[in-house]
C-alpha cells in the first residue's frame, strides 16, 4: 500500500508540474559552474568557473561559442553589459576586471583589485554609463562598493570617495559577520538612480543608495539571519516601491522559515511571505517582465518555484536540481544555469 501511495504521489506531482511547464530543454552541457547570465542579441551569455565565458544562440542552440579569458583558472560569478561590451570579475584577490567586445569578442583586462579581502559578489550596470560592483567588506568592515565608469576608465570606491561626508550618512560599515553572497549576481537591484544591496550572515539588511547624491539608508529585515550561511541571497525590484528578497540557509536547504520577504515602500519595511510554505533555500529571484511584480520565478539548488500573487504564495514547478541563476527571456520563457548546464524552461499559463 505504501508503494502504491508513493507512486500515486509521484504521478500527481508530475501532473501538477506539467500544468505549469510546456517544455524543458538543456541547451549547454559542460564541466562548469555558472552563476551569472545576460541576454543580448538573441543569445544567452554566461561566465563561470575555469575562466570560461561564452554564449548559446537562443534561436539556434547549436550555435555556441566559449572563450577562456585567462590562463589562470579563475572563478567568475559576475557578468554585466553595456551596449558595446560585456564585463566580468573573478571572485578572489587579485580580482581582475575583464572587458569583452560584443563586436569581435576581443578580451581586455581593464582593472585589478589587489586588496587581500577582495571577493566580488555582484556586478551590474545601473545605466549606460555606470556599473556597480560589490565586494566583501575590508578588514575594517567598510562596504566595498565600486562605481565603474567604463567610458572614462574611472573606478571609484563608494566609501573612499565619500568618507568626508559621513554627516550625510554616506559612509557604510557592515556589522560584524555581515557580508553579501556571491550566489547569482543578483544581490543588487537598481531603478533610475537608486540601488538596493542585500546582505546576509549574522545580520541581513537592505542598503539603499542614491548613487547620484551618494546618500544612503540602511534598513533591517525580519529575514532569517545569525550565522554566516543565512540571509538574503537575491533581490529584485519592480520600479522603486515593490521588491522581493529570497534566500535562506545554504547548509540547510530544506529550511523554509523566514526566507522570502517583500516590500511595498521601496525597501524601508519588509514582510515575511510563505514562511514554512515554500521549497526552501533559494539563490535567485526574477520578476516577470510587464507583470508589475505579480508574477515571479525563483530557483534554488533543489527546486524551481513560481508565484502569481506578488510572492505571497509559491508553487514548486520542478524538482530539477543544481540551478543557481535564472533570467526571463520573454513573458513565457526562462533561461536557467548552474552546475554543468544551461537550460530553457517554457511555461504555459
Amino acid at each position: 500500500m505504501k508503494k502504491i501511495f508513493s507512486l500515486l504521489c509521484s504521478v500527481l506531482g508530475l501532473f501538477l508540474f506539467s500544468q505549469q511547464i510546456e517544455s524543458f530543454e538543456t541547451i549547454l552541457n559542460d564541466k562548469i559552474n555558472i552563476r551569472a547570465l545576460e541576454i543580448d542579441d538573441h543569445k544567452v551569455w554566461y561566465s563561470g568557473t575555469d575562466s570560461k565565458f561564452g554564449f548559446v544562440n537562443l534561436q539556434d542552440y547549436k550555435d555556441q561559442k566559449q572563450l577562456v579569458l585567462s590562463e589562470k583558472k579563475l572563478q567568475f560569478r559576475t557578468l554585466a553589459q553595456d551596449k558595446e561590451f560585456f564585463y566580468t570579475i573573478n571572485i578572489e584577490s587579485p580580482a581582475e576586471f575583464f572587458k569583452i567586445s560584443k563586436k569581435d569578442l576581443k578580451v581586455l583586462p581593464i582593472y585589478s583589485d589587489t586588496l587581500k579581502t577582495a571577493f566580488y559578489d555582484a556586478f551590474i550596470f545601473a545605466n549606460e554609463d555606470m556599473a556597480l560592483a560589490l565586494s566583501d567588506p575590508d578588514k575594517n568592515r567598510n562596504m566595498k562598493l565600486s562605481m565603474i565608469f567604463p567610458k572614462t576608465k574611472q573606478v571609484y570606491d563608494f566609501n573612499e570617495t565619500s568618507v568626508k561626508n559621513t554627516d550625510k550618512n554616506r559612509f557604510i560599515k557592515f556589522s560584524e559577520g555581515e557580508a553579501a553572497f556571491a550566489a547569482s549576481n543578483t544581490n543588487i537591484a537598481t531603478y533610475k538612480t537608486q540601488a538596493w544591496i542585500a546582505t546576509g550572515g549574522k545580520v541581513s539588511r537592505i542598503i539603499k543608495i542614491d548613487f547620484a547624491s551618494l546618500e544612503s539608508d540602511i534598513y533591517p529585515t525580519p529575514f532569517i539571519q545569525g550565522t554566516s550561511s543565512q540571509g538574503i541571497y537575491s533581490i529584485d525590484f519592480y520600479r522603486d516601491q515593490f521588491g522581493i528578497a529570497v534566500g535562506g540557509d545554504y547548509t540547510k536547504q530544506e529550511a523554509n522559515v523566514n526566507n522570502i520577504a517583500t516590500t511595498t515602500d521601496g525597501g524601508k519595511t519588509w514582510q515575511i511571505q510563505a514562511s514554512g510554505q515554500n521549497a526552501g533555500y533559494t539563490t535567485c529571484v526574477k520578476i516577470k517582465p510587464d507583470s508589475k511584480g505579480k508574477e515571479i520565478i525563483s530557483v534554488g539548488d533543489q527546486h524551481i518555484s513560481y508565484s502569481s500573487d506578488f510572492g505571497k504564495t509559491w508553487k514548486k514547478i520542478s524538482d530539477e536540481k543544481g540551478f543557481y541563476v535564472c533570467r526571463w527571456i520573454d513573458a513565457n520563457m526562462v533561461v536557467l544555469a548552474g552546475k554543468d548546464r544551461i537550460s530553457v524552461l517554457k511555461l504555459k499559463f
